[in-house]
């Protein structure tokens, strides 16, 4: 029975991650830096692994990650959440025969910057937003010339300080909220659409695209609803052949009224479209290179976190006299967290929720800074183990 230890065991990603390997007969482990009862207390995970958190102590992070691969015995490590990039910095540590879902640090970099993503995404067969870096609130205005706007730091995620400007930036406008480099975007109107990939070596092995239905303001969706764009299926093709890409690989898009697809964004990471892969999908086989044809949902179907779809969502709809569409959403999607047989995860959840609350006190921020503050990467350079 193979092994695959799976990273960012907080994350609802990580706890679908561990249950559709389950089911094909691997052995799951789970690993983080902070308590991970949402994927540890499943039964679909035979063990937790504690690691140091790798923003404040990359190098311990390393060493303590391949140690736990030697220790258990791993065939596959797969990151879900931002850990990826520490991982990837240091896989060379990794023991003889240990296969990493995810590329060379460089190559994530690139993707990861708001910017250089966007280069990589010149001719792969859809729109790319006229984009430059900024420095400050007045260059960004002057590039822009009173055209819609969207501002957002190079490295960021969830949509945290992203400012958008539909009628341009303006002229009372205060100082960028943060030190570094911005990007200044045009501002496009349509869907937004995600979509979620695995590729191995260049080649698409997992695809899905879906509307992130409901959301948490403009941070993260909480619903889930399939859809199939061949258009965006064809740019990620060719994306990833053109980097010769493997790992797990998700883009943020604007899907026009005519149909246009236009290109916003990239997270070299795991994001929601993993909730819409069912159990029998062979989406472990696509990280292995096994799957000649590409994994897709057999049965698209929306998936939702029931609590926030209850709580939230409920209370937008009515804010918006949207009852019976959130009625209708709500009885044809089915919940991430609960699933028969495995009903833990979601008290785990409630768990590990409180965790976050606490921590996010200690350290005077927000619970949803909490929640990543020590896997986050900003590009910066990352030190010799």
């Amino acid at each position: 029975m193979p092994t695959v230890m799976i990273l960012g065991g907080r994350a609802p990603v990580a706890l679908d991650h561990a249950r559709r390997f389950a089911w094909h007969r691997w052995r799951v482990l789970v690993a983080d830096s902070v308590p991970c009862r949402t994927s540890g207390w499943s039964n679909a995970v035979a063990a937790t692994i504690a690691l140091p958190p790798p923003r404040d102590q990359p190098r311990e992070f390393a060493r303590a990650l391949a140690a736990a691969a030697q220790k258990h015995n791993v065939d596959l490590v797969l990151p879900t959440c931002e850990e990826v990039f520490y991982v990837a910095r240091y896989r060379e540590l990794m023991p003889t025969g240990v296969a990493v879902a995810t590329d060379h640090i460089d190559k994530l970099r690139s993707l990861h910057s708001k910017l250089e993503f966007l280069k990589l995404a010149q001719g792969c067969g859809a729109s790319v937003p006229d984009s430059v870096g900024v420095a400050s609130i007045e260059e960004a205005r002057d590039w822009a010339r009173g055209r819609p706007m969207v501002l957002k730091p190079e490295y960021s995620r969830f949509g945290v300080h992203v400012q958008l400007h539909p009628n341009g930036i303006p002229a009372h406008s205060a100082a960028l909220p943060l030190p570094g480099r911005w990007v200044a975007q045009e501002f496009c109107e349509g869907e937004e659409i995600c979509s979620y990939s695995v590729a191995a070596a260049g080649r698409l092995t997992a695809h899905v695209a879906y509307r992130p239905l409901y959301r948490m303001s403009r941070s993260s969706s909480y619903y889930f609803d399939p859809l199939q764009v061949p258009t965006i299926r064809w740019f990620v093709e060719r994306l990833v052949a053109k980097i010769g890409y493997t790992g797990q690989i998700s883009f943020d898009w604007i899907l026009g009224n005519r149909g246009s697809c236009t290109v916003l964004e990239c997270n070299p990471r795991a994001i929601s479209g993993v909730h819409l892969f069912a159990a029998d999908d062979s989406l472990p086989r696509a990280f292995t290179g096994e799957e000649d044809a590409v994994v897709e949902p057999g049965v698209p179907k929306p998936r939702m976190l029931a609590p926030l779809m209850m709580t939230v969502g409920l209370a937008s709809a009515i804010r918006e006299s949207r009852i019976a569409d959130w009625k209708h959403d709500f009885g044809r999607a089915s919940d991430v967290l609960l699933e028969s047989g495995d009903r833990l995860p979601m008290i785990g959840c409630v768990r590990d929720f409180g965790s976050h609350a606490w921590r996010a006190v200690r350290k005077r921020c927000t619970v949803r800074e909490a929640t990543t503050r020590d896997i986050e990467w900003d590009g910066e350079v990352l030190p010799e183990c």
